[in-house]
């Protein structure tokens, strides 16, 4: 059953978005913030061959270099100065929240509100810094270890590959903050957002060429698109799945007044972590690559080789650390956003309880027994539909984008999006009847 306020934003039209002067500043403000990233996308670092590079990565654009290259919006293809993208940050996002739940000194900055919350992004900050130069480095080495791709090798050209690529990334991170606080959705969803998107209009041409060239039939061209359409369908009710704990409220009197007990109720996300656990596990791949690029002789070492191999699209280890890095950064990422204990603490407070449980320690119980079991289920449509991919490459070669975890996040980022448009038509419409109101109030 929709909501009060669902119901109210489905009465929202067109004239309502035209007079919110506010919202139509702040969605400007986010389509130029993406459109400089695109354009930032089209910039490659200097001292490159752009024909050599290209050659290159054509024999190698498999695995995690093409899982790479879809995050960064096509960047990496073309050696642009956002090539590493936003990935640095995600990492150190996932190493400072990992530090968080054993270090004493950053759980009690955790717990000090907004300006803990300060410290530990500024922490963030300086975590991406060192692992965007650590990253840097290894693609200028590993672009020299390239025949021809450099024009002039050296240590001017890694300094200059690691501060402009560093840069980038600075700049990817300054500009996803910016997007969250002046613009619509999250910026750092957002600018992952618009480089996957920025790559499907490729993917679906490259599959009907595939088709006309007799590579795919017909059908299985019918039946991708089939197939997306219901991965669409199902994240969207999986996204919007709860799990509804009914809160019952006692009676309480007021003077001489007695008012009655009500009820509500306690919504669980079926999937509490949303599109973090593929990205988390996604960045996570991509050390080894990293990794590797620090051998100059990538080409023809046999451990590097190795790596690449067995973390390729369809690989039999790829999957299986995938769907468990998914299935861990579902739990870590639900427990971190989601207190039973201080849910529990905060019924008790205002005198709410769950029929059949005692308030506090027991309420808390189950709280987490219910949140465990649907995170569960979580996991595992997470892990399914990211795996989903793999199967359509393995099975006929169809394009990386058709499913999977860019489609997890297209549609997420969209349904999130949407929801803050409708959060602030609701303010704006609130506001004008506030406006009038008081107007009225001085007639009177």
């Amino acid at each position: 059953m929709a909501s009060a306020a669902e119901q109210l934003a489905s009465n929202l039209n067109f004239s309502a978005f035209a007079k919110a002067d506010e919202l139509k500043k702040r969605i400007w403000f986010t389509l130029g913030a993406l459109l400089v990233y695109r354009l930032g996308t089209y910039i490659p670092i200097p001292g490159i061959n752009p024909a050599a590079f290209a050659q290159a990565f054509q024999q190698a654009q498999s695995g995690i270099i093409g899982m790479f290259n879809m995050f960064a919006g096509g960047a990496v293809e073309r050696m642009a100065i956002f090539a590493l993208g936003i990935m640095p940050y995600i990492s150190a996002s996932i190493i400072m929240q990992l530090m968080t739940t054993v270090v004493p000194s950053l759980e009690q900055l955790k717990k000090d509100g907004e300006q803990g919350r300060k410290v530990i992004n500024q922490y963030t900050r300086y975590g991406t810094v060192i692992l965007a130069a650590f990253q840097a480095y290894g693609i200028a080495v590993s672009l020299e270890g390239a025949s021809n791709v450099v024009m002039d090798p050296g240590w001017f050209f890694r300094a200059s590959t690691v501060l402009t690529l560093l840069g980038g990334t600075m700049f990817l991170m300054w500009l996803g903050e910016q997007i969250t606080s002046r613009g619509i959705g999250n910026g750092i969803s957002l600018i992952i957002f618009a480089g996957i998107v920025a790559g499907l209009p490729t993917a679906i041409v490259s599959t009907l060429e595939l088709g006309r060239q007799g590579a795919l039939s017909t059908w299985i061209i019918i039946g991708i698109i089939v197939l997306a359409v219901l991965v669409i369908a199902l994240i969207v009710f999986m996204e919007r799945a709860q799990r509804r704990l009914l809160i019952q409220y006692p009676k309480r009197q007021q003077g001489n007044r007695m008012f009655e007990g009500n009820t509500s109720f306690l919504p669980l996300k079926l999937n509490t972590a949303g599109v973090i656990p593929p990205i988390f596990a996604s960045s996570l791949l991509l050390v080894p690559a990293t990794i590797a690029g620090f051998s100059a002789d990538a080409a023809t070492n046999e451990w590097v080789a190795t790596i690449t191999a067995l973390l390729g699209h369809g690989q039999p280890l790829y999957m299986l650390a995938y769907a468990a890095m998914i299935i861990f950064f579902c739990f870590f990422y639900t427990a971190i956003v989601f207190n039973p204990t201080e849910t529990a603490d905060n019924l008790k407070r205002h005198g709410g309880f769950i029929p059949g449980y005692r308030p506090g320690e027991r309420t808390a119980q189950y709280i987490d027994y219910v949140l465990t079991r649907i995170t569960i289920v979580g996991a595992v449509y997470i892990t399914l539909v990211c795996l989903l991919p793999e199967f359509l490459i393995s099975a006929t070669g169809v394009p990386f984008y058709f499913g999977g975890t860019s489609l997890l996040i297209v549609v997420s980022v969209t349904m999130d999006t949407v929801s803050q448009i409708q959060g602030h038509l609701l303010a704006h419409q609130y506001e004008g009847l506030v406006k009038k109101a008081k107007l009225r109030g001085k007639r009177r």
